[in-house]
């Protein structure tokens, strides 16, 4: 008992205060000092290591483990440091710092279901507003559009935040799924690329865009409509950790277990249908109590919602083709709701899905 007792011990004393060179069945050697000194789950196994050692252990600390090289190990441990990144979001300058340090603006217009010269007329409208945020996806048909209304902005390209998403029917082949984005888009590199749902060989196409993120061509990844128990499965797997979630978020259907998860991560939320959806904006938009809080504040019922995901920590991405409704979804920073406003509601929460993913 003494000696079993020893042989943990010893490894531990040293990790807590000395690098140490992990020899690898490989040859290979990683050197890591634990900064942390919450360590779970201490495994003995069984080695062929060329150095000599007949035993090794692996120490799991908070969930990082021992590669096989120095190089993934660089990348996994910069991905877990993200975990503890506290989120920088800024609603006094209208902007987020994502995970992969690039700047992101907390409200833009989504596309969806805009395609044409109405999706052309409505991104122009938009820029012309004041949005530097662009949400669109392989599914929605419009990338070109999109990225023509860009060019023709005379807008700086940096000054653009651009998301697009491959879809699970892409998943097999996504080299050639995201050289199509890049194509259509045709504007130089894309800001932040999603993989639109979970589906098979979704980490290997996660995996193929972390290529593109190396290369400059994307530079931030995401997903959509990722929930606990998807994340909690797809996240050991890759090495990038995903700087963006995107989910169905509004007062009917507000995922308040969800956010603080995924935001505790460190990574940015972002909620699409904000108004409910087709066939459930109306009723969302003349609710009483949203109605009452707008009159309060002068403003519209859709600002209130706009401006209470902002307060919960979640960018937002209002569609319409309208220019009077795109400029009024951006003028969401001239008021604030109370917190018994925000608490009022919160209180209207259904779980209520109103999309099928």
């Amino acid at each position: 008992m003494k000696k079993k007792l020893m042989f943990i011990l010893i490894p531990l004393v040293l990790i807590l205060f000395v690098p140490i060179p992990f020899h690898l069945k490989d040859g290979g050697t990683v050197e890591y000092r634990a900064l942390t000194y919450q360590i779970s789950n201490v495994h003995r196994i069984n080695t062929n290591s060329k150095s000599g050692y007949d035993t090794g252990i692996i120490i799991k600390i908070l969930g990082i483990k021992v590669f096989d090289n120095v190089e993934e190990s660089k990348i996994m441990n910069n991905n877990i440091n993200a975990n503890y990144k506290q989120i920088d979001f800024d609603i006094d300058n209208k902007k987020v710092t994502l995970n992969s340090g690039y700047v992101m603006p907390i409200n833009g217009l989504g596309t969806y279901s805009l395609t044409g010269d109405t999706c052309y007329n409505a991104v122009s409208s938009a820029l012309k507003s004041g949005v530097r945020l662009i949400d669109t996806a392989y599914m929605y048909g419009n990338e070109e559009e999109i990225g023509k209304a860009i060019k023709d902005s005379g807008i700086p390209r940096e000054e653009i935040f651009v998301i697009t998403k491959i879809y699970p029917s892409q998943f097999d082949k996504p080299k050639e799924a995201i050289e199509l984005a890049l194509k259509k888009l045709d504007i130089e590199y894309i800001d932040m690329m999603l993989l639109h749902h979970p589906g098979t060989n979704d980490v290997s196409a996660y995996k193929e865009m972390e290529k593109y993120v190396e290369s400059g061509k994307i530079r931030s990844l995401g997903l959509s409509n990722w929930y606990v128990e998807e994340l909690n499965d797809f996240l050991p797997k890759v090495n990038i950790m995903p700087a963006l979630v995107q989910n169905e978020i509004h007062p009917y259907y507000q995922e308040n277990d969800v956010i603080p998860f995924i935001q505790n991560l460190g990574i940015v939320v972002q909620g699409w249908y904000p108004f409910g959806g087709r066939g459930h904006t109306s009723e969302l938009l003349n609710n009483e109590t949203i109605v009452k809080i707008a009159n309060n504040h002068q403003v519209s019922s859709a600002q209130v919602i706009l401006r209470w995901n902002l307060q919960k920590g979640v960018v937002v991405i209002p569609g319409s083709s309208n220019p009077v409704h795109i400029k009024e979804n951006t003028d969401i920073y001239g008021f604030e709701l109370t917190d018994e406003e925000m608490q009022e509601i919160n209180s209207l929460d259904r779980n209520e899905k109103h999309d099928w993913y």
